[in-house]
Order: structure tokens, then sequence, then C-alpha cells
């Protein structure tokens, strides 16, 4: 009777190539090292879209919206983002329908008399500085005001943008938001703050943004970049990987 130990050898090659027969072909190459690669994060798959989208802005500030956003909420259906780093010549905001992964607007958009001339520098919470703010904001309601068609903002970082609603920094349309202002004066006009838009799409783009839909506004500013809970929010690029992992 053959051993236990020469049976052993006998079956050990046979195994083998049963087992080889058995894996699925995807388990072969390097299936199985990519099977611990760590998932991409939703907020990085976000600013992917998002740069998909708006090839032409810069996917830094698209990558800190698209961090912003997930903190705050991760099933929101649209975002506008506004880069201030940008002179007021220039398109600098972009609207996204995250739900359907299309790019609704690219708009030129203007700041505060306070921030600057053409180009912004300068950004405020304080009443009546004329200055526009930086930060995450969740849209509220449409309405009719002394500047026409205009969409509320509620600021949601303390400090920062918390008094939006008290300033009346709202969306709305303005005549000097035009390619012939900016060849009349070399800029756009500026605001008391608000984020004025063409007049001409001021009510399309008030209405894709209205009602608990958000807005991102960027500036290089270091302070508020170090601060920020939206940017250094628990729920980051970190926690975002476990929860893809689950």
């Amino acid at each position: 009777m053959p051993s236990l130990r020469s049976l052993r050898r006998a079956t050990g090659p046979l195994l083998a190539v049963a087992l080889m027969t058995l894996t699925p072909p995807a388990l072969s190459g390097n299936f199985l090292a990519q099977a611990h690669t760590p998932a991409a994060a939703p907020s990085s798959l976000l600013a992917q879209r998002l740069t998909r989208l708006a090839p032409n802005a810069d996917p830094e500030v698209l990558r800190l919206a698209a961090r912003a956003l997930h903190c705050a909420d991760p099933e929101a259906e649209r975002l506008a983002v506004i880069d201030f780093s940008r002179p007021s010549t220039e398109e600098r905001l972009w609207v996204f329908d995250l739900r359907q992964a299309r790019l609704l607007f690219r708009e030129l958009v203007s700041h505060g008399q306070g921030s600057g001339d053409a180009m912004a520098s300068d950004f405020s919470n304080t009443p009546d500085s004329h200055q526009s703010s930086l930060g995450l904001f969740r849209t509220l309601n449409s309405y009719q005001g002394s500047n026409g068609y205009s969409l509320r903002l509620e600021g949601l970082e303390p400090g920062v943008n918390d008094l939006a609603f008290e300033r009346a920094i709202v969306m709305h349309g303005a005549d000097y938001v035009s390619e012939a202002f900016i060849e009349r004066t070399g800029r756009l006009g500026r605001s008391h703050g608000c984020p004025a838009v063409r007049s001409e799409v001021a009510v399309p783009l008030i209405d894709s943004l209205k009602d608990s839909q958000y807005l991102f506004t960027y500036y290089p500013d270091p302070e508020w970049l170090a601060q920020s809970e939206f940017l250094r929010c628990p729920r980051g690029d970190q926690g975002d990987q476990r929860l893809a992992m689950q």
C-alpha cells in the first residue's frame, strides 16, 4: 500500500493543476494585486467628472469644490463654482448638473467693489465692505428685487461667509456684466459683493441653482484654505476611500 507521503507527492501537482483550472480568468494576472488597491474616493471621482465637463477650469479648484460639496451634501444635484483667482474679463463661473453629468453654464461673473479692480484680491464677511466672500454657500429661494430676478444665498462657513444673507449677498443679473462693458473699461463692472451675471442668462441660471443647491467660491487665501471646515472635513478623501471599499 502506498504511504501517505507518497500519495501527497503524487496528488500535489494534480491538485495544483485542478486549482488553476477552477480559478476564474478574472483572477489571473494582476487582479489579486488590484483587488487590494484602495478605491478612488467619491470626492475624487466627482472632481474627475467636473474636470471632464469643464476642461478650461483649474482642476485644483474643482477638486476643492468637490471635496467641500461631498462634505456638505454628497447627494446634491447642482453645483456652481466661481474661481475668483481669474480676472473678471474671463469666464470664471461654471454650473454643473451632477445628476445628468452636464455643464449647464460657463459664464462671466462680477466681484465686489471692495474686492479689487479687474482682479479680486480682498474678501470678507463684513457688512458694508462691498467685498465678495469665499467658501461654500447653499442656495435659497429666488425672488424679484431691486436687481431684478435674484437668488438668495446662505453662507455655510462661520466667520467666512455666514453673514451673506444679512449682507444681502445674492446672485442677480446686471448690465455691467457683458463683453461690451469689458471692451469699454477693460474689466467687468463690480457689485456690492454679489456674484452678478449677464442679464441674458440670469433667469435660467438662477432657476438651475435655486432651492438647496450649492455655490463654491474660490481664491487662494491661505487662512481660509487652512481653516475651512469643508476642506478639512472628517468625510475627506481618506474617509471616502473607506466608504468606497465597503
